[in-house]
């Protein structure tokens, strides 16, 4: 439409007169939309004020480099300064590479408080109990909390988004501009040499300052207080009262909580991983009953935080 309008001056036909246009003559093809899937999520609403208080991770979206080859980095951000802690190609998206990476990450910058995802994998599982994956279950475990947005819904990590927008521009429309020394490269002129107007015009590296909380590796025991524990099994079962209960496979080999629910529910047990209240077992049924989740304020009363 522009390009007819500087050829032919600013009688232009509507936006919609064009669509119509390019729809008959077949130049238009029907996005399919999907029914996103919701599985588990966990959302407080948080928006960082500070360094580290949130972390944002997803992949871009792929494209093909000079060599034909795929290209999709894992970028990782903190949202209080923008600065790009990883724009990192990997072999794949697989548990383990993905999680190679974060430690890396967490040794060079210390543990952020939250890390905001979308529904996807490797960062959640939408067969799981509060969407946990084999993945977010290790950053729980650290004493990392987890927020996801709406399933379908980018914009809920809309500064991440915006980065990707960035990259879309500057790398993936310019041929060859695909090796890791060349995102690298992009990464290092992103953090420390290009000012942000939300940020008083000052560099992404000017503000950012590693955590306070230092990583040491996984922990092999979780402290639950005094509750009663138990470890998962392979096939995602705990033994309770003689009775072998599933309650999900991602939590694989980590011990869980439990306490009792109170006089308003006897017989019943909470079960809590880490900071996380997953739900309750029901012994006389031998069943677990997944907590679901709730799109809600940070509140250190509710139900799917552990008190």
């Amino acid at each position: 439409r522009e390009l007819y309008r500087r050829e032919h001056g600013e009688k232009t036909p509507s936006e919609s007169s064009f669509k119509r246009v390019l729809e008959r003559a077949g130049m238009v093809e029907k996005r399919v939309v999907r029914k996103a899937s919701e599985g588990g999520r966990i959302w407080s609403g948080k928006r960082a004020s500070a360094s580290n208080e949130v972390w944002t991770v997803d992949f871009k979206g792929w494209w093909h480099d000079a060599r034909g080859q795929r290209c999709e980095p894992l970028t990782v951000r903190d949202e209080h300064s923008r600065y790009v802690l990883c724009s990192q190609r990997l072999e794949n998206a697989r548990t383990e590479t993905v999680w190679a990476r974060f430690a890396e990450l967490f040794g060079r910058h210390g543990l952020p408080e939250s890390i905001r995802s979308d529904n996807g994998a490797p960062f959640a599982s939408s067969r799981s109990v509060l969407g946990l994956s084999k993945l977010s279950c290790r950053w729980v475990a650290l004493g990392i909390g987890l927020e996801r947005g709406r399933p379908g819904c980018p914009q809920d990590n809309g500064g991440h988004e915006r980065l990707h927008r960035d990259m879309s521009r500057e790398l993936e429309r310019v041929p060859g501009a695909s090796t890791q020394s060349e995102l690298d490269l992009w990464r290092q002129e992103f953090n420390e040499q290009r000012p942000h107007e939300a940020l008083g015009m000052k560099c992404p590296g000017e503000l950012y300052e590693k955590s306070a909380r230092r990583y040491g590796g996984l922990p092999d025991v979780l402290d639950y207080g005094g509750m009663e524990t138990r470890r998962i099994m392979s096939q995602g079962r705990l033994v309770w009262q003689g009775q072998a209960i599933f309650i999900s496979s991602a939590l694989a080999g980590w011990d869980v909580g439990l306490k009792p629910c109170g006089p308003g529910s006897p017989g019943r047990w909470e079960v809590y991983f880490g900071s996380l209240r997953l739900g309750e077992l029901e012994p006389a049924s031998a069943s677990f009953l997944g907590t679901p989740w709730r799109a809600q304020k940070a509140d250190p009363t509710s139900e799917n935080l552990l008190p």
